[in-house]
């Protein structure tokens, strides 16, 4: 091999920096936004419940009662999920309409908004403000973590989608991360700056209306969605280079061709649609166990652990500041992972090790006042969870929602997967408390059935979908399909015969 032949193929490995650089102009306004709301809202508890309290009483001349405080603050903390709903709803139709970038862009309008009532909301005295704010964020965060995995998986050519896909959660965890080191007392976590510390949200707006419109709409949204056969060339030049378009390219006109007589999907035509039986059940199930995998569970217990193993209480925050860091350094471990183990591998691996947490830990919570050194085995269970969870679930089930449909249902999956996330949120919020109360640390218990199960179904239903187009992959469930047709009509054949 020559010298230039060397480097050309050097370069081939890694990603055009043009499609680095859009990626991270999409993710800073999308799911960045989901994991900063979440996690940013903990720092101010304090100060906004003490808010609440004194505009009740200047409005009524009375205290607030505990139970009506306790449900304002639950409100303003819960409504989020329901803001998400809404926009995991409503994202896929305006990916269709105003385009993946276009939705993305417009979607800065609800942090914008919200930011603003957030801000207002202590020099008006208008507590009813951050319900509003609350609910605007959750829209913005639903319809970012809807579209933009959608923006991402259709401008990565084949041989990165897995890396590419992998912002999603690399975001999210940079935003969890980001929310808890701004609201540490040393930047805006003091009494008299949390209505700027919950205003921040507009500052990745801002980012990405200033960055994103530099770079070009999804190519095969453009081609596929739209005819537009120019523009979707200047965009694969754009994003992929000169030398790497032409296979995309011809990439995403096989998959127009073979959906020439197709509009794009409505949610309620894929639970009809036979073909794609397997590949809904897949994200359905994903999307419920990546709530319901007892990751809330391990944050909430956190504090209890971190103060048995001798952590003072005004240092916990920093320790959970770490636990984010960890999540982030394993999202960021996954990304350079999946394309040399595969989806497969990593959701599933991560699943099992979660698996093994779950039983860890319920043994060293019982036994926890056996030795000292068992909460501090905690700690490390601790740890051992948020990694399994972000080499695989975490960062893998977004991607799998993207490979596992071509374009014509590809919103529509998203619109159905983020549904069901956001519902199961919600319901794991409104349930996780009893749950507690109930079986306490054997909790986990449960968790370990989700995990486990999930590990299983993986391994027994879902194709390694690594360098795959996306007709590939869907021929391979069909292909699946077919053998399990064919399999119960043989049985019953089988049975018919003998019964006769």
């Amino acid at each position: 091999m020559s010298l230039n032949e060397g480097s050309a193929e050097s370069k081939r490995e890694l990603p055009n920096k043009s499609l680095l650089l859009a990626a991270c102009a999409a993710c800073i306004g999308g799911t960045f936004q989901y994991g900063y709301n979440v996690s940013v809202i903990n720092a101010p508890t304090v100060y906004v419940q003490t808010f609440i309290n004194q505009t009740w009483r200047e409005r009524y001349q009375t205290e607030i009662s505990e139970n009506i405080l306790t449900l304002l603050w639950s409100t303003i903390v819960s409504v989020f999920t329901l803001g998400g709903l809404i926009g995991a709803t409503v994202g896929g139709t305006l990916s269709i309409k105003l385009g993946r970038k276009g939705t993305l862009l417009t979607n800065n309008i609800f942090a914008l908004a919200a930011a603003l009532l957030l801000g207002l909301s202590y020099p008006t005295g208008f507590f009813e403000l951050l319900i509003i704010g609350r609910l605007l964020t959750g829209i913005n965060a639903g319809i970012g973590i809807c579209v933009q995995p959608l923006y991402l998986g259709e401008i990565a050519p084949t041989a990165f989608r897995g890396v590419m896909g992998m912002g999603t959660s690399v975001f999210i965890t940079g935003g969890i991360l980001t929310g808890q080191v701004i609201g540490l007392k040393e930047l805006l976590g003091g009494e008299e700056y949390w209505p700027i510390l919950l205003s921040t949200t507009c500052i990745p707006a801002i980012l990405q209306l200033l960055v994103l419109p530099w770079f070009p709409e999804s190519p095969r949204y453009l081609l596929i969605d739209k005819g537009d056969e120019e523009g979707c060339k200047i965009a694969l030049k754009q994003l992929h280079g000169t030398d790497g378009c032409n296979g995309e390219h011809e990439d995403i006109e096989k998959e127009r061709n073979n959906l020439a007589s197709f509009q794009a999907r409505k949610p309620w035509e894929l639970f009809t649609d036979r073909s794609v039986r397997w590949q809904l059940l897949t994200i359905i199930m994903l999307n419920i166990a990546q709530q319901m995998n007892g990751i809330n569970a391990i944050y909430f217990y956190a504090d209890y652990v971190f103060k048995q193993s001798g952590i003072p209480e005004d240092k916990i925050p920093y320790v959970t500041v770490g636990t984010g860091a960890c999540e982030c350094i394993t999202a960021l471990t996954c990304g350079m992972l999946i394309e040399s183990l595969g989806r497969k591998v990593l959701i599933t691996g991560g699943y099992t090790l979660m698996s093994i947490c779950c039983i860890l830990f319920t043994l060293t919570l019982t036994f926890q006042d056996a030795s000292p050194v068992v909460p501090y085995m905690s700690m490390a269970c601790i740890s051992g969870f948020i990694l399994s969870f972000g080499l695989g679930p975490g960062g893998v089930t977004n991607i799998l929602t993207t490979e596992l449909f071509t374009q014509t249902a590809r919103p529509a999956a998203y619109m159905i997967s983020g549904s069901v996330n956001w519902l199961s949120f919600f319901f794991i919020g409104l349930v996780f408390p009893f749950i507690v109360i109930r079986l306490q640390h054997y909790c986990f218990l449960v968790f370990l059935a989700v995990c486990s199960s999930v590990a299983i179904y993986i391994i027994l239903v879902v194709p390694e979908t690594k360098n795959k187009t996306f007709l590939e992959i869907q021929s391979e469930f069909q292909s699946s399909n077919n053998r399990k047709a064919c399999s119960v009509e043989g049985a019953g054949a089988t049975l018919l015969s003998s019964s006769t």
